[in-house]
């Protein structure tokens, strides 16, 4: 037998000494990953985008991180002066003008954290087309990132509220819950959001509105109490309503009513609780759905 015959490849392709039962097997190779397989990895990514895109954000500008305190500042000045001078809503109201900064600056909070998670997928087009990166680091870190601006702000809203007298109580201490909770929201919504716009870029316009309604439709800037009485259970559907009373309550005026006294019980509560899990629920399915084809839609 030749040389040329012992080294030639057999009828089947093979090559010499390799068998089927040593090919290696086949298997099945996961899409993309929202989280990934590594815990700690998602974590230590959500961190780094999260301080760089605050970094990102006030880079070169004059007053740097002051910005983030400057913007809810100067709403504030301009609403107190509006609803205390010309229409009086805040006329009545026990320490009015510590309720008004509390609450933009916790909705601030919401609707930046939102808005930008909208566009956070699309901006991070060249990210997301790396199949080992975990899509959910890109919107939650809007969300930490809205957080750290939170955080700062805070300093502040504690500051004058201290310095206008209100007395610290111990329901203080439950304030932490109150924003674990509208965190737990806000990441579900913004998760939701930034999956949906990659599909369907009517979803910026239509929440840009919706953000706009629910800033009225949520007593920012008017005590619950104030809102007409055929409306007040319409505004307890909204999920943000019963945070922003008990927050009220617990952190301002402890003699405000609570959210269920507010609502006139507990039962009145659950429209606004259904929406908020049945949020979360949505979000969850929604970018697992569409995780997989986030780069093919790009």
């Amino acid at each position: 037998m030749s040389a040329a015959s012992e080294t030639a490849p057999s009828a089947t392709g093979a090559q010499p000494g390799v068998t089927d039962a040593q090919s290696p097997p086949l298997r099945e190779i996961s899409g993309p990953s929202a989280i990934g397989s590594d815990r700690q990895r998602f974590l230590d990514l959500l961190y780094l985008v999260a301080i760089n895109d605050f970094r990102k954000t006030y880079f070169g500008t004059a007053l740097g991180y002051l910005w983030s305190l400057v913007r809810p500042l100067v709403l504030f000045a301009v609403l107190l002066f509006v609803f205390t001078q010309i229409v009086r809503i805040g006329a009545g109201v026990s320490n009015y003008s510590v309720l008004l900064l509390f609450n933009i600056v916790i909705f601030g909070f919401f609707q930046e954290s939102t808005s930008a998670a909208v566009y956070s997928i699309v901006a991070q087009e060249g990210v997301v087309r790396k199949t080992h990166f975990p899509r959910l680091v890109i919107p939650l870190a809007t969300v930490l990132t809205g957080l750290i601006n939170l955080g700062l702000n805070l300093i502040v809203v504690l500051i004058y509220i201290l310095a206008f007298g209100v007395d610290p109580v111990w329901t203080w201490l439950l304030f932490p819950v109150l924003i674990g909770t509208l965190t737990v929201f806000t990441a579900a919504l913004s998760s939701l959001l930034s999956a949906l716009y990659v599909r369907f870029r009517d979803v910026a316009i239509i929440w840009s509105v919706a953000a706009l309604v629910l800033f009225y439709a949520t007593p920012v800037f008017y005590p619950f109490e104030a809102a007409p009485e055929n409306f007040r259970k319409i505004l307890m559907i909204n999920p943000l309503t019963p945070f922003f009373v008990t927050a009220r309550a617990w952190i301002i005026d402890p003699s405000a009513p609570t959210a269920a006294q507010a609502a006139g019980g507990y039962i009145y509560l659950l429209p606004a609780l259904l929406i908020f899990l049945g949020t979360c629920a949505l979000s969850v399915w929604v970018f697992r759905r569409e995780m997989p084809t986030l780069a093919e839609e790009l």
